[in-house]
């Protein structure tokens, strides 16, 4: 019985073998090929499924495609269906686009912002697709900042009465902690080839220069958003930036009596529009999804979490809160300052979509990233106050700046 086994093992093992051997020269000949006749074929690109949402007309097939964007934009965040969901999104408007049978799209926004590279990304090519489709744009529960930033290439901008949006303004922090290393004894030692090349370091003061420069970076930042802003709500950029345009929030309420915003409902009603502005009232209301891939189920697999030092208090003493959603809470829970030294990551920046739990920790590094972020999310001010020492890592963080129009926490 033994020997039978083994010489079965054998046998499956020859023929796998001689599959791979059959595989591997028909790859290499194909190859061989496409390279002999110099001739390189394009790669064609990831084709998202379909899943009906809302049934339309027996017979009909013209389509309403929903694409949704939700979370941090980033180039850093993984996508469902290529390496960043920046690149998600910008194929799924394509094939929106490309596809004769979709007679208007929906952008279903969830999101506080992110980068301002991503997040002008995304909105060219939103702006690209209303060219040639209506594209409705939907706020859910947060539309803030880059998520506003994003939504304002639509040609009609609806949210719900109760979405948190707008945050139309630019931020950069840093974390100072010269005195901290006094107290312990210690100092950074800085070779620089310019005397901008340390700026926003945490170890020192900053100098009025650095600051004057730092400062004109931001307006920069902030004229190119609030040029956004005014140029496709036909609104005046310097009314605005004399008024609603100073890094405020507003519910979906609020946002439609100023204008930007042009209607308030449901995501249905959403629906109903982008097929009225498509002339297709019958048309099929269907979802974008992600094929399945090995290589990202593999990649997922591969996945492992950074190590980082996680506060616990008493449930009957921290809310249960979801970061990105209002909620109601004592000042305690909102201090005006972040967690300093939370996370071990040597990576600074301000927003708080970095550290939860349902996102991705940034990889360490130093370079230096651009963000329209916005929020709502608790920190804990006295507890950071009091295990700050403790919660530094043993090297100096490195300081870095984000730019957000609506800082969690802030």
């Amino acid at each position: 019985m033994a020997n039978r086994r083994l010489g079965c093992l054998t046998l499956f093992l020859f023929l796998a073998l001689c599959a791979s051997v059959i595989i591997n020269v028909f790859l290499a000949i194909a190859v061989l090929g496409r390279v002999g006749t110099g001739v390189v074929r394009e790669e064609p690109l990831t084709k998202f499924h379909e899943i009906v949402v809302q049934r339309g007309g027996r017979g009909v097939s013209d389509r309403v495609a929903v694409i949704v964007m939700r979370g941090l934009i980033s180039s850093s965040v993984p996508g469902a269906a290529s390496d960043n969901m920046v690149d998600d999104l910008r194929m799924a408007l394509q094939q929106a686009r490309d596809d004769d049978r979709v007679k208007g799209v929906v952008l279903e926004v969830d999101s506080p912002g992110g980068e301002v590279t991503a997040s002008d990304m995304i909105y060219n090519a939103v702006v690209k697709t209303r060219a040639r489709k209506p594209v409705v744009v939907y706020m859910d529960s947060l539309a803030a900042s880059g998520g506003y930033y994003v939504s304002c290439g639509g040609k009609y901008l609806m949210a719900n009465e109760t979405t948190i949006t707008g945050s139309i303004g630019v931020i950069i922090q840093t974390l100072n902690y010269e005195q901290l290393f006094n107290k312990v004894g210690l100092a950074t030692v800085v070779f620089k080839s310019g005397k901008f090349k340390d700026l926003l370091n945490g170890a020192r003061p900053m100098t009025p220069e650095e600051r004057e420069f730092v400062q004109n970076f931001v307006m920069k930042t902030y004229d190119k958003f609030l040029g956004i802003v005014a140029k496709e709500r036909n609104l005046p950029a310097d009314g605005l930036r004399n008024s609603i345009a100073d890094g405020r929030i507003f519910s979906g309420k609020e946002a439609l009596e100023n204008k930007l915003i042009d209607g308030v409902g449901q995501i249905e009603d959403a629906y109903a529009k982008a097929k009225q502005l498509g002339g297709a009232p019958e048309a099929t209301v269907v979802k974008y999804a992600a094929p399945f891939s090995l290589g990202r189920f593999f990649r997922a697999l591969g996945e492992t979490n950074q190590s980082k030092l996680q506060i616990e208090l008493p449930k009957q003493l921290l809310p249960q809160l979801e970061s990105g959603r209002a909620s109601r809470c004592f000042r305690f829970f909102t201090p005006s300052r972040r967690v300093a030294g939370a996370y071990p990551s040597r990576r600074r920046g301000i927003s708080d979509d970095r550290h939860r739990s349902d996102k991705k920790p940034a990889q360490p590094g130093g370079r230096a990233r651009a963000g329209l972020s916005g929020g709502v999310a608790p920190s804990l001010q006295v507890a950071a106050d009091m295990l700050l020492a403790r919660a530094l890592p043993s090297s100096p963080p490195r300081a870095r700046a984000t730019w957000l129009g609506f800082s969690k926490g802030s």
